[in-house]
């Protein structure tokens, strides 16, 4: 099955804005998953779980295949000859025959709960696939139930065993590709954070790293000059050119060799996911799309979504949260960045994993907190999900259908989303957030390299909720003004605050997809605290020339976007500089342009509430989303504008009439504790 360097063949399957989109029969399909380890099953359970999964309204499977499961040793591979649990290809036909569709995730790494994260443990223990620290040590995750070295993904030995392994994958499931099989989707790879040792000195010297961030800096620098100028040291070369192996710069001008490290740790994962999709092309995995799983904190991460967009055809969000206000701010950031870089790629925001249940050796997750996420997340504009998981297993406890099949009693909730989401076709209708606020992606590095916490690492703040604010290091290293990541921040989070002051839609926007990602915006507003790329204020420029409203601040940069001095300063005419020496500034600016550009605003109190509306192609309002992310219930009044007059409930489980009428041009809404309602606009 392998296909060597044939061209792949042409693709059954193609990513569309609403979901993917189906080959002969020409129809959209909804990204409504959910996760189901077959391996975990007894095969008799297979069909009774697949049957409970569709009678919850779900489309599509999502299973991973692990390669420490069914290998038995190099090159030999048990897909059910032995086991009949490992007979991947009869769930694929059992998939099938219901109608269902399936998500397919080789790895190499899954995760998955799985001791060496599915890796064969031989793989593991082999020194020449080993990610190295800066002492040549092997770098270990301390993981349950058992601590171990992981991969390198710059290793070559690592990447020729993958590709043996996807040899194998092709072999068995290539056949079951749609039309002929339920294989809609590949995923590469799983949450490439570096295996969640993604502190920026953490990791890879491993000597096929180093090879390859001199050949990254060959291609990004024109000449040693060049290099030597950056660097500040007159006798690098890209033959010696050596990564940092902590952050030891006590000035800016010391600052693009870390800089320089950050970017290629993007690069690096980025190469690989490359390496990875085209092994899984050879093998024959090539006529239905590819994706991949960012994870919790995927700002803080090496993880680049524009790099790795240009390798994967998806690029999806993995979500865990808590029902309470911080993390519903955490909701909120993510998933509005993801929504705006998704629509500006014609693409559907993906919540590649929404937690149904959790891990039994993470903090737990009930009920209420996984149907609020998903809401919450679905409400600041995904699109699609995969509730992982579905189907309960061992290490894992809350999936709404039980290992043999049986439905539990909130099966019911998810059954009654997704009921609504199809009765007003969710899955085309859009959020409108006129309001962009932009971190450029060498802020982003500067934050990963001046983190103070050691192995404590960025993400880790990321996910707890804070962030440069509360993680990097405090000096400005000569720049003035204050260490660039916390003013940085604090600029953006005033206007965020003002925004959700007076109700109005905004999303996060940033990083290498600046320019879909501010697509349809009306107003701009950039940090430019650090340095920035000329091509961040060219793309500004541009958008301001076309009439979008641009705010920068609270300074002109006097460095690029890799921390070196520019030879010429940054050119902001056109845009509006604002220091906000005041942060009520931010207030006042919003005011204004809420009269300027009419932005729409959708009021609400008490304030710890939060609404969104979702339009149809024509700009009509057709869903309301009302949260309450405290631990209290309570009753809101919500303004959703002139046009809106009555809405009706599409998930009715409190006190309030089915049908809710505008009261003095409001609504009052009783929002149970850590819930969000639902509606439908009716006039």
């Amino acid at each position: 099955m392998s296909r060597g360097s044939d061209a792949p063949p042409p693709r059954t399957v193609e990513i569309h804005p609403h979901g993917l989109l189906l080959a002969q029969r020409e129809e959209v399909l909804p990204l409504w998953a959910g996760a189901m380890h077959y391996w975990r099953h007894a095969p008799e359970h297979w069909a009774p779980c697949l049957d409970a999964m569709k009678a919850m309204g779900l489309r599509v499977v999502d299973t991973y295949v692990p390669w420490g499961v069914h290998e038995t040793s190099q090159g030999d591979f048990d897909f059910g000859q032995s086991f009949a649990r490992l007979d991947v290809a009869r769930f694929m036909k059992l998939c099938h025959e219901r109608g269902l569709y399936v998500i397919c995730r080789p790895g190499p790494h899954i995760n998955a709960e799985l001791t060496y994260f599915g890796l064969p443990e031989r793989v593991v223990w082999d020194r020449e696939c080993q990610a190295r620290t800066p002492r040549d040590n092997p770098v270990v995750l301390p993981m349950v139930p058992s601590a171990f070295p992981v991969p390198s993904y710059a290793s070559d030995a690592f990447h020729d065993e993958a590709a043996l392994w996807f040899e194998a994958v092709g072999r068995v499931l290539a056949q079951h590709q749609y039309p002929h099989g339920p294989i809609v989707m590949w995923q590469i790879d799983n949450e490439g954070a570096l295996y969640f040792r993604d502190g920026p000195y953490d990791q890879d010297y491993h000597p096929d790293a180093i090879r390859l961030f001199r050949a990254f800096l060959r291609e990004k620098y024109s000449s040693a000059k060049a290099l030597r100028d950056a660097w500040n040291e007159a006798n690098v070369t890209f033959a010696t050119a050596a990564p940092p192996q902590r952050f030891d710069a006590t000035t800016a001008d010391e600052l693009p060799r870390h800089m320089d490290w950050m970017e290629f740790h993007e690069h690096l994962l980025a190469e690989a996911m490359a390496r990875f999709a085209k092994a899984l092309e050879n093998a024959g995995c090539a006529s239905v799309p590819t994706m991949h799983n960012l994870p919790l904190g995927e700002a803080a991460t090496a993880l680049n979504a524009g790099r790795i967009a240009k390798v994967v055809d998806l690029v999806g969000l993995d979500y865990y949260h808590p029902a309470d206000p911080k993390h519903h701010l955490s909701i909120l950031r993510r998933t509005g960045e993801l929504a705006v870089r998704s629509v500006g790629r014609s693409a559907p925001a993906f919540g590649a994993e929404v937690g149904a249940g959790f891990p039994p050796f993470f903090p737990p997750l009930d009920e209420a907190d996984s149907l609020y996420t998903l809401c919450a997340a679905l409400a600041y504009g995904l699109r699609g999900f995969n509730l992982y998981m579905a189907v309960d297993r061992d290490r894992w406890v809350g999936a709404p259908i039980d290992e043999h099949g049986l439905p539990r009693r909130f099966a019911d909730d998810y059954r009654a989303l997704i009921a609504a989401l199809d009765k007003v076709r969710f899955h085309t209708l859009r959020r409108r957030a006129p309001v962009r606020l932009v971190v450029p992606r060498a802020l982003r590095r500067l934050s990963r390299a001046t983190h103070a916490f050691g192995p404590v690492t960025p993400t880790f703040f990321n996910v707890a909720g804070a962030g440069p604010l509360e993680a990097s290091f405090e000096d400005d290293l000569g720049l003035g003004g204050g260490a660039a990541p916390i003013v940085g921040e604090s600029f953006v989070r005033a206007f965020e605050r003002a925004l959700l002051a007076r109700g109005v839609p905004f999303a996060y926007a940033g990083g290498e997809a600046l320019v879909s990602s501010i697509e349809g915006a009306s107003w701009i507003v950039c940090t430019t605290a650090g340095g920035l790329k000329r091509d961040v204020l060219d793309t500004l420029r541009d958008a301001h020339a076309r009439g979008t409203a641009v705010t920068i601040g609270p300074s002109i940069p006097s460095r690029d976007g890799s921390m070196r001095t520019l030879d010429r300063p940054h050119d902001v005419g056109g845009l509006d500089l604002e220091p906000l020496d005041d942060p009520a500034r931010a207030d006042a600016l919003v005011a204004r342009y809420v009269d300027e550009l009419g932005l729409p605003t959708f009021p609400v109190d008490p304030p710890t509430v939060h609404v969104t509306v979702h339009e149809d192609d024509a700009g009509a309002p057709q869903v309301v989303f009302v949260m309450n992310p405290e631990p209290t219930a309570v009753l809101a009044t919500v303004g959703l504008g002139a046009n809106v007059r009555s809405i009706v409930d599409l998930l009715p489980r409190s006190r309030d009439a089915a049908r809710i009428d505008a009261q003095a041009g409001g609504f009052v809404i009783e929002v149970p504790a850590r819930s969000a309602r639902m509606f439908s606009v009716v006039g």
